[in-house]
């Protein structure tokens, strides 16, 4: 899928040395700068160390007094033992930034990164789902991520305790990549310590988070942020109604990414959130072939015509079998959205019937499109 720049993000020239890494990390972790007040400092400044200098006077008419930026030997300190951990610094605009971040709102300036980062480069799918999850949700977690390893995919995902864990181990040799909620050097939970050595060895840790910071609770919708930011889709496992792989999920069907997910029994609690994800219009899934088929090909090659393309297809239809089609689509229709797809399947009428139907909708205001290939009825 293309990736839209948001316009919204101002774009600041990547650091070039030693000393302006230094000084993007002081502005970044000085006090009340958070993603946005980073980009508006930097586009209204030009350079970090222009709005280094600015900030007192700034913070001044605020109304805070004696403000302070991050001093240079806390950054320095961040970046030495970045690199004692054996980690890289990835600032915005620099060639080793994922271009998928990019369609964020407030993509990180700065990234941590420990192992290879060349995995960033290649086509990525989401696994997530419940820490408590059950013996079934880790088998379908280890089939799914050993089938879109063959297949080319890298698997990303959080490196909690179950889904994330089952899914990481699995596609070591493939490819993986952890976005974790702390310091990229910091383990949690510690019974992940032995997969996230392999990952740093054979994947990718990645964090934006201060090096040695110990992750807390409001680290984590951030950190899902990133998972679905840099995923092509999003595959949701096992999940209960308010869980963070919703958000993730949420956070994914903002950005324009397939989300797809495992469907469960409705008497258990941990399927009743993939359950909603379904019914409201995400993909089900019941192997990587589903996965692998919602998704644009990983290669096209151009082909050139052997004979000429067919004609389209004449449309025979009266404008009372139109009428009849447009009433049912819109009695199929409602404020929660329905994936086309799906909706051709329930239709049983040729796609080309329905899309033109669907197109005369739109225009008219009756239908809306929502990312994900999903629609939905106005109100």
């Amino acid at each position: 899928m293309p990736h839209q720049t948001h316009s919204s993000s101002p774009h600041p020239l990547p650091p070039t040395t030693e000393d302006e890494r230094v000084s993007w990390l002081r502005l970044l972790r000085s006090r009340r700068v958070g993603i946005a007040t980073f980009y508006r400092l930097m586009s209204e400044h030009g350079s970090a160390d222009t709005a280094l200098d600015a900030l007192p006077d700034i913070a001044k008419a605020a109304g805070v007094d004696s403000y302070a930026p991050c001093p240079p030997e806390v950054a320095l300190a961040e970046m030495s033992n970045g690199r004692k951990a054996g980690a890289r610094m990835i600032c915005y605009g620099t060639p080793d930034y994922p271009d998928s971040l990019t369609d964020l709102p407030d993509p990180p300036p700065i990234l941590w990164a420990i192992g290879e980062t060349a995995l960033l480069n290649r086509p990525m799918i989401a696994l997530v789902g419940a820490r408590n999850a059950s013996s079934l949700g880790l088998r379908m977690t280890r089939k799914l991520a050993q089938e879109l390893g063959e297949a080319g995919y890298v698997v990303v995902s959080g490196l909690a305790r179950g889904i994330d864990a089952a899914a990481h181990e699995v596609s070591l040799t493939s490819g993986t990549i952890a976005v974790m909620g702390g310091g990229v050097d910091i383990i949690y939970p510690q019974e992940n310590a032995s997969i996230a050595q392999g990952i740093a060895s054979q994947g990718l840790r990645l964090s934006e988070a201060p090096v040695g910071a110990t992750p807390t609770a409001r680290h984590f919708p951030a950190r899902n942020r990133i998972i679905a930011g840099l995923s092509r889709a999003l595959v949701v496992v096992e999940a209960a109604a308010k869980s963070g792989s919703l958000i993730t999920a949420r956070n994914a069907l903002d950005l324009g990414r397939d989300v797809l997910a495992v469907p469960g029994h409705p008497f258990d609690a941990r399927a009743s959130g993939c359950n909603m994800l379904i019914r409201d219009g995400a993909i089900l899934v019941r192997s990587a072939s589903d996965v692998i088929e919602a998704l644009s090909p990983l290669c096209e090659e151009p082909q050139l015509p052997l004979e000429p393309p067919p004609a389209p297809a004449k449309d025979t239809r009266t404008k009372e079998q139109t009428y009849a089609l447009h009433r049912e689509i819109l009695g199929r229709l409602g404020p929660s959205p329905l994936a086309e797809d799906q909706l051709i399947r329930d239709l049983s009428e040729p796609a080309h019937h329905v899309t033109s139907v669907l197109v005369d909708l739109e225009l008219d205001g009756r239908i809306q499109r929502q990312p994900g290939g999903l629609l939905a009825r106005r109100s």
